[in-house]
């Protein structure tokens, strides 16, 4: 590469020597590489490697150095409380006196990255439900995991309206991206938003009847379809590492999450079998609007998180987040209209 400073090393330098196979240990035949909202990831042969972007927002900074090597170190930490085995560690991106990168060895660090044993594609949960190959008894092991897991953990501290005022500060927020984003009629979600307001203002009180009973815990926070791995034994990775508050959660909203991003790709029998099976073990309860309250919560919030990709100075893919919007906001339809209110 030839540079002479660690100061001159860009994102895409970066970029463009972790996307060569002769950059790794092994020297994998080929790198996929996929650009996420907040990292590069690196498919090389059997790892994974994830490059965190210099990038800040309301609940992380990690313009710094300093601040994504304490990151790549707590997601590497969090995630082996439910992938134990696949989280390798975080190894640095160093450049070496000759001016070249290297992953890790003898050099001055100019980033740091995730690495990760690649899981098979093919038992992800989100292709299982493309290929129509999930079965009940799939999430029975699922269940069964998250149950054990959720009932590990002590309740979080917190008061009920602290964490109602959570679900309010979102709404407030999705009010304030939909309302103003460039190639979307003005009103077009109005209705749908002043349908949340009124469940919120209805049945927010059974979100703080689950903080009285203890039942908030540091959770997962981002359980999608796509990081579910039904490997034997059964992985769960990609957490939410970047807020400790974002990632105090309610199982129930957890279920009701994977449960809609489930419909959304074709099996709304996901969520209230895998909720059904989490109470039996965790021997709860809970009433009929909670699970369709989270999942309406989810998926307004769903709507406006793919629709701020419309807000990037450059997006990426402009023309694929409108439909996927719009399958998120008839969720969250369907969601409300299973509240009695």
């Amino acid at each position: 590469m030839g540079v002479r400073s660690a100061a001159a090393i860009s994102t895409e330098d970066k970029v463009r020597f972790l996307s060569a196979p002769a950059s790794y240990p092994g020297k994998p035949r080929q790198v996929e590489v996929h650009e996420t909202h907040w990292s590069f990831v690196f498919l090389a042969g059997a790892k994974v490697y994830k490059l965190k972007k210099s990038l800040a927002s309301d609940h992380f900074d990690h313009t710094r150095l300093a601040a994504r090597e304490a990151n790549c170190r707590k997601e590497v930490l969090l995630n082996r409380r439910l992938a134990a085995g696949v989280y390798e560690g975080a190894v640095r991106l160093v450049l070496k006196s000759d001016g070249e990168l290297a992953i890790d060895g003898r050099g001055e660090t100019v980033d740091w990255l995730v690495v990760m044993r690649r899981l098979p594609r093919d038992r992800m949960l989100d292709r299982m439900i493309a290929e129509a190959s999930l079965e009940a008894r799939h999430l029975e092991r699922l269940g069964r995991r998250l149950a054990t897991f959720y009932a590990g953990h002590p309740a979080a501290t917190m008061a009920p309206d602290t964490y109602l005022d959570r679900f309010r500060r979102d709404q407030a927020n999705n009010r304030a991206v939909l309302g103003s984003l460039r190639d979307v009629p003005a009103g077009r979600y109005a209705k749908l938003l002043d349908r949340l307001d009124a469940a919120l203002a209805e049945k927010g009180t059974v979100l703080e009847e689950r903080v009285r009973a203890g039942r908030i815990v540091d959770g997962h926070g981002d359980l999608k379809p796509e990081h579910v791995c039904m490997t034997d034994p059964l992985v769960i990775f990609d957490c939410l590492e970047f807020s400790d508050e974002l990632r105090q959660v309610d199982p129930v909203d957890e279920i009701a999450f994977l449960g809609m991003e489930s419909a959304v790709l074709g099996a709304d029998w996901v969520g209230p079998k895998l909720l059904e099976i989490v109470l039996a073990r965790l021997g709860q309860s809970v009433p009929d609007a909670l699970p369709a309250l989270y999942m309406a919560c989810r998926a307004v919030l769903r709507t406006r998180l793919t629709l701020a990709h419309l807000l990037d100075p450059v997006p990426r893919e402009p023309e694929r987040w409108r439909p996927v919007a719009d399958r998120y906001a008839e969720a969250a339809d369907a969601a409300l209209g299973r509240l009695a209110f």
